[in-house]
């Protein structure tokens, strides 16, 4: 009995310690493992609007594969298993459940396997999964301690709900206060088109063009060539500059929740849906919703994407009524949209919709006339940022960033005239030196070209994965927090997160080994 209790006690310790339900799982399984036969630990929850079951964490003894994310169940199954939960918190599964629920490995289906409900009887959370080894069983003494984990599982469980919803509250609280700030002109003044007379003037030219109709619009370029600040001048521009504009990265939204957050949700709609829910759609009513990165989108956003866009109506997960939304459509990638469209990756419907009125941005090392503007434009509000002296860039500095190739186009520029400024210190501007942080032994310039290892340029997306993976190594394997990959490299982690999901790099591989 005192063992139980110093187990049970260890399990609460570490389910209240982290925020993550995984890490929570993770952990809880290590201190299973050597006092009872379990294989795996897993925790699921029920998804009511595509009646599937998904694994959410995972605690594996050594050398166990992964069960698959999402599994079908029908509705009807879930009912029959929550009113066995009437009954009793924790049951033994036998081996016709575990094939109708069809969430385990086929070697696993006919081992013992007990079920538990997170939650209340009649509020059920979720799914607390426990599949003994090979050839050993639960017995009495087993099912008592599984009963009393139930509870630790359930604080888990309500804690990493909780944060997903801060984090949704958080962004909603930053798209609005980005509403309101175009809506007084702040964006426009903040941000000017540097270059609108030079290598700009065709862009903007199309800009004012399209700017007077409410025409899809699509923006192509490379990342870091300005792609949301086009956007945001055709807004600006447009008979909607008083309404909202809504930025969205398609690429930082899971497909799981695309629906949720494009179209919204309603107050009960799934598992966490404790409220009513606009989304990206009804937040942006008379105004513009600028989709950034509409490449990344999922086969099902497209097809909603390509209703919402005929005929503006929309409908919200679990409404009965749709909603008629007034919406302009701004769309940019730095991927070939057309030769996804021939890949079948792309649907071809959607991109006809689309692309009615393209815009093509110069990368900046077609517009090189633009870098002396661009740069003092960037020395200027880096003074501000960082409370400096300014500064002006010397002919020598231009020079230097005129014969650099920029992978990272503007982005990457004001990210050098930063560290050039933060590095002289009130002093000066250190253009070399911020330039030689970016070699990093690995990026070469010679005149005009661009190395790599002294061989062939790599593809932009090789160089990125490349790159974040130097970083990931740097960091230790650490995505958020002030010694994050992130914060070194200025983007918010979901959408790092899913840079690294796209470019198949997993950030565990690099945290140090135990």
């Amino acid at each position: 009995m005192q063992r139980f209790q110093l187990i049970l006690l260890q399990v609460w310790q570490e389910a209240c310690r982290h925020i993550e339900i995984f890490r929570s799982c993770s952990a809880i399984s290590e201190l299973l493992l050597p006092h009872l036969p379990v294989e795996q630990v897993l925790i699921c929850v029920y998804d009511a609007e595509r009646s599937y079951l998904e694994t959410i964490a995972v605690g594996l003894s050594p050398g166990r594969q992964l069960p698959a994310g999402q599994a079908p169940m029908p509705a009807k199954l879930w009912q029959t298993l929550a009113k066995r939960f009437e009954t009793a918190p924790l049951f033994h599964c036998s081996e016709k459940d575990a094939n109708d629920l069809m969430l385990l490995t086929d070697d696993a289906a006919a081992a013992d396997t007990l079920i538990g409900r997170l939650g209340a009887p009649h509020q059920i959370s979720g799914l607390l999964i426990i599949i003994a080894r090979e050839g050993q069983y639960f017995n009495q003494q087993h099912r008592n301690m599984m009963e009393a984990l139930l509870d630790p599982f359930t604080v888990a469980l309500e804690n990493d709900r909780r944060i997903r919803e801060l984090a949704a509250l958080r962004e909603t609280a930053e798209a609005e206060k980005k509403s309101l700030m175009q809506r007084f002109y702040r964006q426009s003044l903040e941000n000017p088109v540097v270059g609108a007379e030079h290598g700009l003037a065709v862009v903007m030219e199309r800009v004012e063009l399209v700017a007077r109709s409410d025409v899809p619009v699509l923006i192509l370029g490379e990342t870091g060539t300005g792609k949301e600040l086009i956007a945001r001048e055709i807004h600006r521009r447009s008979a909607r500059a008083e309404g909202p504009f809504i930025r969205v990265n398609c690429g930082a939204i899971p497909p799981e929740l695309i629906d949720s957050q494009l179209f919204g949700h309603e107050k009960g709609a799934f598992t966490g849906a404790v409220a009513s829910h606009q989304g990206w759609f009804e937040r942006a009513h008379t105004g513009t919703l600028f989709l950034d990165e509409i490449g990344e989108l999922s086969q099902a956003g497209q097809v909603r994407l390509l209703r919402i866009i005929q005929d503006g109506w929309l409908e919200r997960v679990s409404a009965r009524q749709p909603i008629h939304v007034d919406v302009r459509v701004v769309v940019a990638t730095h991927r070939d949209l057309a030769e996804m469209v021939r890949r079948g990756l792309f649907r071809e419907d959607l991109w006809y919709r689309l692309a009615v009125f393209p815009i093509l941005l110069p990368a900046l090392r077609d517009r090189t006339e633009d870098i002396p503007a661009l740069a003092n434009h960037f020395a200027e509000r880096a003074a501000i940022r960082f409370g400096l002296p300014p500064q002006m860039l010397s002919a020598g500095d231009i020079e230097l960033l005129k014969h650099y190739h920029w992978p990272g186009n503007i982005r990457e520029l004001g990210s050098v005239i930063d560290r050039a400024a933060l590095i002289g210190n009130g002093a000066g501007l250190e253009i070399g030196k911020a330039l030689g942080f970016l070699d990093d032994d690995r990026v070469k310039m010679n005149d005009k070209s661009f190395k790599t290892d002294g061989s062939a340029m790599l593809p932009l997306d090789e160089a990125i994965r490349r790159y974040i993976i130097a970083v990931l190594q740097r960091c230790e394997g650490r995505v958020e927090g002030p010694r994050g990959a992130a914060t070194l490299l200025r983007v918010q982690p979901n959408t790092l997160r899913a840079r690294m999901r796209k470019l198949k790099i997993n950030w565990t591989d690099y945290r140090p080994q135990p």
